[in-house]
């Protein structure tokens, strides 16, 4: 796959060339026992065959586009039994070098936690921290310059953003979720520089819509049928924005806004409920 998606070929803009992407540090995990045989979201059906060989293969197409674009991907090895552990964004939340540990809610992947917080620990992160209260990691804490957004309503208790915000030092604002597809709040909202995300607002509380609209007054807001293909589980290095490739208005919408949008094709892990960013945990050093 090309670093250069075809939504990208439009005339280049003044706001295009001030993009710039960042070299980013990715851990991943690649989906050697990656099944369906539960379900905890409405995307999860065991009765649906999953391709194992496509999904790696899907998975390390991810990881060299992250490589080909200049950044750089550490690599934890699954666990048997833990076929979701190829959602490594999940597994914690790095700022400035600290590690936040994950607590899942659902039995079936209670034993990740612990697995992602074993390889910080053997990594050499001094700062590594277990939580008293569940949050699934980087799939309800978005990091967007210096503040937090903080999803809430089907996974991570709100009891642990107040939780985040003492252990990090960071401002964490709430968001409350309120349709159980977009479960986690990196199937709803992308954050895509320290100052801009996208977002599908029907996601989201009147409230919380309300809050987005005012901290982003200018963010992407992304259509139903974008919504519905994991598009808002999207990465972003500042100007280079990996996405699912059927994401086609808000490929066109970024594309208007000066990112580079990349098409990635990720159908057998959609299968358990996630895409781009769901495989992707970035690793923020110390400042």
């Amino acid at each position: 796959m090309s670093p250069t998606d075809a939504a990208t070929q439009a005339k280049p803009t003044a706001t295009h060339d001030r993009r710039v992407a960042t070299p980013r540090r990715f851990l991943m995990c690649p989906p050697r026992h990656f099944d369906v045989t539960y379900s905890i979201n409405p995307w999860m059906d065991p009765a649906k065959p999953v391709d194992g060989e496509l999904a790696l293969a899907q998975w390390t197409e991810l990881g060299n586009l992250y490589r080909e674009l200049g950044h750089t991907v550490e690599v934890i090895e699954p666990v048997p039994g833990l076929p979701d552990m190829v959602f490594a964004a999940n597994g914690a939340t790095v700022v400035d070098g600290r590690v936040f540990g994950a607590r899942f809610r659902h039995a079936e992947r209670t034993a990740e936690g612990p697995a992602y917080l074993s390889w910080f620990v053997a990594q050499g992160y001094a700062d590594v921290y277990w939580p008293e209260h569940i949050n699934e990691g980087e799939g309800d804490y978005l990091v967007v310059g210096r503040k937090v957004l903080a999803g809430t309503g089907f996974r991570t208790d709100p009891r642990s953003h107040a939780e985040a915000q003492e252990f990090f030092g960071l401002p964490v604002i709430g968001l409350t979720l309120v349709n159980p597809e977009f479960y986690h709040l990196d199937t709803a909202l992308a954050v895509l520089s320290d100052d801009e995300v996208m977002y599908y607002p029907e996601a989201f509380t009147p409230g919380s819509q309300a809050v987005l609209r005012e901290l982003f007054p200018d963010a992407i807001r992304a259509t139903a049928e974008d919504a519905a293909v994991f598009g808002l589980n999207a990465l972003s290095d500042g100007r280079h924005v990996l996405l699912p490739a059927a994401a086609v208005n808000l490929k066109r919408q970024l594309a208007a806004r000066g990112f580079e949008p990349i098409g990635a094709e990720l159908g057998e892990l959609l299968k358990a409920g996630g895409s781009v960013k769901c495989c992707t945990l970035e690793l923020r050093p110390e400042r």
